[in-house]
């Protein structure tokens, strides 16, 4: 391809200790910055990048270099494009906000916190005329998202746009624990996976963010303004196109994040006092926050100058509860409730068949004689429908449901085979590559929704 031969490679610098941006390289840090040069600053080097068309305008790029996936609005030209065996999204903007964007998203994975991965910023692009084209950051295409609009490809009931706010409170509130200042919050920054009835949220455009050690109070209501505003816009907009139901109120629903987010904020972080008769308390708020998905990495306990009460907050909480148990007891990776659910379901597992053994060997087992057989029955034109957790979860589910309507213990094969044939064939694929999408399929998707 044009200019591959002399593409520059460029790694990251490693100021880790750093807390807000990493400054831009310097010309004089042994960067080659020749006239029609590639410049690929990238934390690992996929020689793959210089197969794709960099000299061609990413909103002209040939059909064969993309992939037909539901995207968000954007005020930037973004397009999905195969990246080798995965998925990549490519977003045009400038080198400064690229660069700060890529760095950004870099400190966020270190920081654990829910976030699409930077792949590459790619800068001395040119078309074959010689004429400069804008720079581009390339992410990492989180498999099973989906933007808010393309959740459903139906009218979004009230219950799907609470639990779509809710999720993006609690992305809120990590973001906030980790020092970050996220600046423009909405749903449309925000992609969205299932999560065992409820979405997982995670942060998808970080280009006006800011990382502190700490944010202040103001910073956090700041934060959650511009996300009451942004999100109240985006229901307008979506009730305007007859994409939600008649019922909902767009301001109502967009205050819920508010709510949602001072509740869960105030829970892990405020104060509570009580008498010394009720020191149960300590291990009751510990489980509690672990109930919410938080562990406990430090308390502070006090009591006041005459002994009559103990005052007691948490200093540091860490999201990722329930996933830390069950990767570590069975090295299934999935969303939190997801893994809450299969907790819940293991521990009934143990106790029911196998009491006698210790949590790791009935884990096993549970993973040998449940997980896995749920998933190996999946066929394979099946497979791109759902992520193995989330399908696992709903034959769970749906079990019990079965199990209630008959009024009898429903066999494990025999809710697999009703799942299989009855729900999950009818699903879209929500991994899916659409490589040769319709017109119609296409407008849909430049729109930001789902073929139906």
């Amino acid at each position: 391809m044009t200019h591959a031969a002399s593409a520059n490679w460029q790694n990251e610098p490693t100021d880790w200790d750093q807390a807000g941006k990493l400054p831009r390289a310097r010309e004089s840090a042994g960067r080659i910055n020749t006239l029609g040069s590639l410049n690929i600053t990238a934390a690992s080097m996929d020689p793959a990048l210089l197969d794709l068309p960099w000299h061609i305008p990413l909103e002209d790029w040939p059909k064969e270099n993309l992939a037909a996936l539901p995207r968000g609005i954007s005020r930037h030209v973004v397009r999905f494009a195969r990246l080798g065996d995965s998925l990549i999204a490519i977003k045009e903007t400038g080198e400064h906000v690229a660069r700060q964007e890529y760095h950004m998203l870099r400190k966020l994975r270190r920081l654990n916190v829910p976030a699409v991965s930077p792949v590459a910023v790619i800068t001395g692009r040119m078309n074959p005329e010689g004429e400069e084209l804008q720079p581009v950051l390339v992410t990492r295409h989180l498999r099973f998202s989906l933007p808010y609009r393309a959740v459903f490809s139906q009218t979004l009931r009230q219950v799907t746009l609470t639990r779509l706010i809710d999720a993006q409170a609690l992305l809120l509130v990590r973001l906030h624990l980790a020092g970050f200042y996220w600046g423009d919050v909405s749903l449309s920054n925000t992609l969205f996976r299932r999560d065992a009835g409820a979405f997982a949220a995670y942060l998808v455009d970080a280009e006006t963010g800011e990382l502190y050690p700490e944010l202040s109070n103001g910073q956090r209501e700041y934060d959650l303004e511009i996300a009451r505003v942004n999100i109240a816009g985006e229901l307008m907009d979506l009730a305007e196109g007859g994409l939600i139901e008649e019922s909902v109120d767009p301001l109502a629903t967009s205050e819920r994040i508010m709510d949602s987010y001072r509740r869960l904020w105030a829970e892990l972080t405020e104060q509570e006092s009580f008498g010394l008769a009720d020191r149960w308390r300590v291990d009751a708020r510990i489980r509690r926050l672990n109930d919410l998905g938080f562990d406990v990495d430090e308390l502070t306990i006090s009591t006041t100058p005459d002994g009559s009460q103990v005052q007691l907050q948490p200093k540091v909480v860490d999201a990722g509860h329930h996933q830390r148990r069950l990767l570590r007891l069975t090295g299934i990776d999935a969303q939190e409730n997801q893994a809450r659910r299969l907790l819940n379901d293991l521990d009934s597992y143990r106790a029911t068949n196998h009491p006698e053994l210790d949590e790791e060997l009935s884990a096993h087992l549970w993973v040998t004689q449940v997980f896995e057989p749920i998933v190996k029955a999946v066929p394979r034109d099946l497979g791109s429908k759902l992520e193995a957790a989330e399908v696992v979860h709903e034959v769970l589910e749906h079990r019990w449901y079965l199990s209630e309507n008959s009024n009898r213990n429903v066999p494990m094969a025999e809710a697999v085979q009703s799942y299989m044939d009855n729900i999950l064939r009818h699903r879209r694929d929500e991994a899916a590559i659409l490589l040769s999408a319709d017109t119609r399929t296409m407008q849909i998707l430049d729109a930001g929704g789902a073929p139906s």
